[in-house]
């Protein structure tokens, strides 16, 4: 199924939501669990269809909730929903095979990141607009992190000022991102690894701390405090 495209901008955007979402404990598909009444997916798409430059969304589901997902996101946006894959990057490939001829920017962005503004969004695909191949959105490493060995014996220090947490959406010149899916071999756990296992340059933007990423019962807890606005800071 090809995607209808939106004649209002030139960005693609890519939702790998097919995950079982373990670590959120016992439920459906993580995308689909909830956040203030809504799923995960509904907040994330909301936001993604903000972004003045997205032209067409691509929703890879999981296959048996592929009618439902369609459903459910009918009332947010116009968006195209396929059958996701076995794990994050064929459910990535099979949106991508979705999009139409017309974008050339191409973003990558996780359901369980569900708050991210669509400043952010905006961002991304300014700075591939710009010209680089691959950007990805960062927020500095806080934490002191230690190397540590299989039976818990700490190595080493790593210097943190040059670390930085990788956040999505990830941006790319679709050509880019098609070239590095060709050439998988081993799944990672994002696209610009697949970027930098083919060679390419990743490049760098600010990320938001409002695209934190829903993982465990605690990041749930916290997006709820946030939706609800109880917890203000400047993102």
């Amino acid at each position: 199924m090809t995607a209808q495209l939106n004649p209002r901008g030139d960005v693609a955007v890519l939702v790998p939501a097919a995950g079982a979402g373990v670590r959120l404990g016992p439920g459906g598909p993580k995308a689909l669990r909830l956040l203030g009444g809504e799923p995960l997916l509904v907040h994330a798409v909301r936001r993604v269809a903000e972004a003045p430059s997205v032209a067409v969304i691509v929703v890879a589901a999981p296959a048996a909730d592929v009618d439902h997902v369609r459903r459910l996101l009918a009332p947010v946006a116009p968006v195209t929903v396929v059958p996701g894959g076995a794990d994050r990057q064929q459910s990535v490939a099979a949106a991508l095979a979705a999009v139409p001829a017309g974008p050339q920017i191409v973003l990558v962005h996780d359901a369980a990141r569900a708050l991210t503004p669509a400043t952010l969004v905006e961002s991304v695909a300014a700075r591939v607009r710009a010209g680089h191949d691959a950007v990805i959105p960062v927020l500095p490493v806080t934490d002191t992190v230690k190397e540590v060995s299989a039976d818990d014996v700490v190595l080493g220090t790593v210097d943190r000022s040059v670390l930085r947490a990788v956040q999505t959406p990830q941006g790319f010149r679709r050509s880019v991102l098609v070239a590095a899916h060709a050439a998988a071999v081993d799944p990672l756990t994002d696209d610009a690894g697949l970027v930098e296992k083919s060679g390419g340059t990743v490049t760098c933007v600010p990320g938001s701390e409002l695209a934190l990423k829903i993982t465990r019962p605690f990041d749930l807890m916290l997006a709820e405090h946030l939706l609800s606005g109880r917890v203000r800071f400047d993102p």
